[in-house]
């Protein structure tokens, strides 16, 4: 190498960033062969100076990290990330494992070109309904331009959503919603904006599991509208990367943590320190399925970070890849005059955000674009 290629400084009092440090030395091949006869070389040290005491709210898994100086003080999503971001197995109580075969509506048409991965939550019944009748239609969907079709099928991704006090007890529902469509992944942790990452972890693993020959995935919050056939036809044109690298979205570069304690996106400094590396942010991203499976095996080496968008750029980034910026994606909107103009949405793959009546409204009007929009 030209240059440095390992760094040993630690950032001073960044709990996430200490935490990172110490699982990189541990998973160095240089460092772990360094071990003496009692085990104790610098990578075993190095997870040692940061994984002490119990933090849990994890009790069937065993824990180690540290006892955070000044956690009491954060805002109480953040100490509860802390508390569990160790955290990555939880059971599945609502599974498809015959989604991606002929056996659960794909009619014998093998896996899906395009796999629409929904992150949802349990009371948004109406936005995954309006997703089912519009943009995430399953079955054989063309091209606009080209025609070429593939199969298109949807899974909406929940956590579990506690009736406590909070929120309505629609468990039953739920389950009438699952018996009739048969597309709701759903998992055992509480479903929160920190745990958001967890559905991606989650997903890629039933992913490898029970569809790996799907082409491409398109994952994205339900408040979205995805013109599918546009994107079909985008992913005919990039069929040869199926089995490389592409990962697009609207890309962020430079971006910095927040630091405003009243924001949703809130992250201290005493958790993390440093820049972001760029990352497709804003609601929906594309990626091929091969580059999912080689994301899930280098997740199991990044620690989990709260804001879910920014830690599929930290995982893309060891892999040495950046995700591709594409323009027609608009997770900021279009400009205000332009959003009641079905022929603004021409070149649009994506636009955030919109209501479940919004989207219906929308679908219909760009089924009958005028020729010379």
């Amino acid at each position: 190498p030209t240059g440095p290629f390992w760094n040993l400084r630690l950032e001073d009092g960044a709990l996430w960033n200490r935490l990172q440090h110490a699982w990189d030395r541990h998973h160095n091949p240089l460092l772990r062969g360094n071990a003496s006869g009692s085990g104790r070389g610098p990578a075993a040290a190095a997870l040692s100076e940061v994984e002490e005491e119990c933090l849990s709210d994890c009790p069937s898994q065993q824990c180690w990290l540290p006892r955070m100086s000044g956690l009491s003080s954060l805002p109480q999503q953040m100490q509860a990330f802390i508390r569990s971001m160790h955290c990555r197995d939880y059971g599945l109580l609502l599974n498809q494992p015959a989604f991606c075969s002929g056996d659960s509506g794909g009619a014998g048409l093998g896996p899906p070109m395009l796999l629409m991965a929904i992150k949802s939550q349990v009371g948004n019944f109406e936005n995954r309904q309006a997703i089912r009748e519009t943009w995430g239609r399953s079955g054989l969907v063309r091209g606009q331009s080209s025609q070429k079709g593939g199969l298109v099928r949807t899974l909406f991704l929940l956590g579990r959503q506690d009736s406590a006090g909070a929120h309505p007890d629609t468990k039953n529902l739920l389950e009438l919603e699952n018996q009739k469509h048969a597309d709701i992944l759903q998992w055992d942790f509480q479903d929160t904006f920190f745990n958001l990452t967890l559905k991606d972890l989650l997903f890629w693993r039933w992913l490898q599991q029970h569809c790996p020959d799907a082409a491409f995935v398109f994952k994205g919050d339900d408040d979205v509208f995805v013109r599918t056939g546009a994107l079909m036809d985008f992913l005919h044109k990039r069929q040869s990367d199926a089995v490389l690298e592409l990962f697009v979205g609207d890309v962020i570069f430079n971006a910095m943590p927040n630091r405003e304690p009243a924001t949703k996106y809130y992250i201290p400094e005493s958790f993390y320190k440093g820049a972001y590396p760029p990352y497709a942010g804003g609601g929906g991203v594309v990626y091929s399925s091969a580059l999912a499976l080689r994301l899930k095996e280098v997740s199991e080496r990044v620690r989990l970070f709260p804001i879910d968008d920014v830690y599929l750029g930290m995982c893309l980034k060891r892999l040495g890849l950046s995700p591709s910026h594409h323009p027609g994606f608009l997770t900021f909107d279009l400009p205000e005059p332009d959003r009641a103009k079905p022929c603004a949405y021409r070149s649009v793959l994506l636009v955030h955000r919109r209501s479940p009546k919004e989207m219906l409204t929308l679908w219909k009007q760009l089924q009958r674009l005028p020729a010379p929009c």
